[in-house]
Formats: structure tokens, sequence, C-alpha cells
């Protein structure tokens, strides 16, 4: 048996398989923080690296950065030894023992990365690359999905652009795009997108390819396990993009044989113009069935895809609820305090806010407790698969 997975048999034997992680602080060079992830005040700006903007949780992806630290973006293992040991390491090492065999097997990781991002303003109008452009630089495509939690401020730009106008996509005039990229002065790019509102208790699932400009409401994210992007905007408000960032992940070879035009064979021309994006797209909480909703409710977040799902469960003052779930989950604990399977949790408390149940806990009855004067809120993220029966939008 391997040192990591001696560890962690004696952390899962100590806290009946489930795990404490530590927060993974992310910082971000192209915008500036919003400032809403509890952090002090004097602790958010970095320097060169820029600010802290983004929070990864139960993550196995290192941050992408121009300007970065070793292992960011990964979370580590909160153990009483001390000692230190990533969330990756840990999969790597004994991904039988934390995914369950079968998945193990299938996939080998967790296959997901859930994150809290923060901006001061609304981000770039970027993409990220399907697979077969992912897989040109080495890495993997990035599907994601938004939820806006409540009782958050929303900043000064709540409203996400999406795709394009259908026109565009129906008569093929791709190249509208082409003079905003090669002359790369300023934010006119979002005239040919659409806008929508950010609404508390909402969200959005975005598939890879898709152009997209997510405002600046603090957002839950939930995404394949990858850091690859493309920026298309030139400025944001009087703030500059590095160009560099529009061929971050583009192969050398396509960046001079294509120039610019090498970014529109990346985007998903048909999801972009689709008409009834919105309805196609948007994904606001569903209700699961409820053991005593006066007790628990619990609701689908993030759906209509395979790649992932996530849950929302409410456990209101003084209730108890006890639940299962198909397989390994991490864990956000948003607001107020109580016990997860005997553990102690409470909401905006990195030391006590973020769990990772592996596969065999996960699977029999496990208990959430409130023990606070207000609603303790839940975050479950899950990886590709595991909730075969997360709900899927008709399409129109």
């Amino acid at each position: 048996m391997n040192r990591i997975q001696k560890i962690l048999d004696r952390a899962l034997a100590a806290d009946g398989g489930i795990l404490r992680l530590e927060p993974a602080w992310v910082a971000r060079d192209f915008l500036p923080p919003g400032r809403r992830l509890g952090l002090p005040d004097d602790q958010y700006q970095l320097g060169p690296r820029g600010g802290i903007c983004e929070r990864w949780l139960a993550s196995t992806t290192r941050a992408d950065n121009r300007i970065g630290v070793p292992d960011e973006g990964l979370s580590f293992l909160a153990l009483d030894s001390g000692k230190r040991v990533t969330l990756k390491q840990a999969v790597e090492s004994a991904g039988d023992l934390l995914l369950g065999k079968e998945y193990a097997d299938r996939y080998g990781c967790l296959g997901r990365l859930a994150k809290i991002f923060d901006y001061g303003d609304r981000l770039p109008l970027h993409i990220h690359q399907m697979q077969r452009h992912a897989g040109l630089v080495g890495r993997k495509s990035k599907e994601e999905a938004y939820y806006f939690p409540e009782d958050v401020p929303m900043g000064p730009h709540p409203e996400t652009f999406f795709g394009v106008h259908p026109y565009i996509a129906e008569q093929k005039r791709y190249d509208i795009l082409l003079p905003h990229l090669t002359d790369w002065r300023d934010e006119s790019i979002l005239r040919h997108s659409r806008a929508y509102l950010q609404m508390p208790n909402d969200g959005f699932h975005v598939p890879a390819g898709v152009l997209h400009a997510p405002g600046s409401a603090l957002t839950i994210e939930l995404q394949e396990d990858s850091d690859v992007f493309a920026m298309l905007q030139a400025k944001v408000g009087d703030r500059p993009i590095d160009r560099d960032l529009l061929f971050k992940d583009v192969r050398k070879e396509d960046r001079e044989k294509l120039g610019e035009r090498a970014l529109l064979d990346m985007i998903d021309w048909e999801v972009n113009g689709d008409p009834y994006f919105y309805e196609n797209r948007h994904t606001p909480p569903v209700p699961l069935p409820a053991q005593n909703p006066k007790i628990a409710e619990e609701f689908w977040i993030f759906y209509n895809t395979r790649l992932f799902s996530g849950k929302k469960l409410v456990v209101h003052p003084g209730g108890v609820h006890t639940g299962t779930e198909r397989g390994v989950y991490s864990v956000l604990v948003w607001r107020g305090e109580g016990t997860f399977g005997g553990l102690g949790v409470e909401g905006w408390n990195p030391a006590l806010d973020e769990l990772l149940v592996v596969h065999s806990r996960a699977c029999v009855p496990l208990e959430i407790r409130n023990t606070g004067s207000i609603d303790l809120v839940i975050f479950k993220f899950f990886g590709p698969d595991i909730n075969p029966d997360a709900p899927v939008l008709k399409k129109r």
C-alpha cells in the first residue's frame, strides 16, 4: 500500500468516508476581483498575478495562468497530521477508494470542476474550445454551467452575453466577427451577441464552443475539468485585455496559417445562432421529490448534460435530512451551520465548508442536520453520468 493510500485510509476511517478539503484560491490578471469571496480585503490583490477572483472546489485541475504559483487551482486535503496531499494525488493513488472501482476504471478522475467566480466587472466575450480543438494543444474541452446564488450583491453589470444573433449563423456571416479580432481595440464585438439578465436563484448551461461574456453576479460554476479558453474581446470598459489570450490555446501552426480566422473555426455556430438559445439553455432550479418540505428541500441546479450535474439542498432550522447518492460527490456549504455525516460544517468558514464524499459513503444513508437558526444551504457537485436522471430540457 502506498504512502498516500495509507494517509487516506486513516483520514477516511476517522471521518466516516468523508474528506475535508482546504480552499483553493485562484488569481486572474485580466479583470479586478469582485471581493465577495469572504477573504480579508487586503488579501485579494497579489501584485503581478492579479487578484483572487475564483475559488476552485474539490479541484484536480491546475489553473493555467500567465503568472502562477505551484499547484495553483489544486485542492489539498485538510489532514490533522499536517501532511500536504492534493486531491489530484489522492485520486491518482487511490482512485478505487475515492471514486469506486467502476467509475475509476471508466474515467480515472473526478471528471468535473466546481468553482465560485467573483469578478468586479463582466468577463470578456470568450469561448472554451470543443474537444476536437482543445485536443490539438493537449487539453480537454470545457462545457460549463452557472448558478447565481441568492443574497449576494449582483455587481455593476449583472447580464451575460451568449452566442450571436441568429442571422449570423443562418446566413453564415461568420467573418462579421473577424475585424474585432484583427483590430483588437474595443468591446464592440458585443453588438453581435445577445444579453440576458442574471437573476438570483437562476442559471444557464453553456456547451463548449459557445461565445459568452458572463456578467458580474457572483457565480457558482460546474464544468468539465479544464482551464482552456480564448478571449475574443479587446477591452472591458476602459480595461484592455491582453491579445495573447486570444491565442492562448491555439496551435502555433494554426495561428501562423490562419491568423485570427483560426478562432472562427472553433465556434459552434449552430448552437451560438440558436434562436431559442434561452429556452434551450436556461436552467432554473428543478425541485426533487421532497421527503418533507417543511424539513428539507432539494433542487437540481446543474443539468441538461451528462457531463456533470449538481443539486442544492436546503435544510430548515432544526431539520434533519437523510439521503443517498449514486456516487462520489463534493460539497460546498453555502449558508448556515450543522453536521454533515457527523462532521461539523459552517457556511462562509473556509475551514468547515468544503467536503468530498467518497463513493462507498455516498451510496448509503447520510444524515445532514441543521443546528443553526437559519437555513442550511448546501451545494452538491457530481461528475459525468453519475445522475442519468438529471433533467434534460426539451429542445425547441
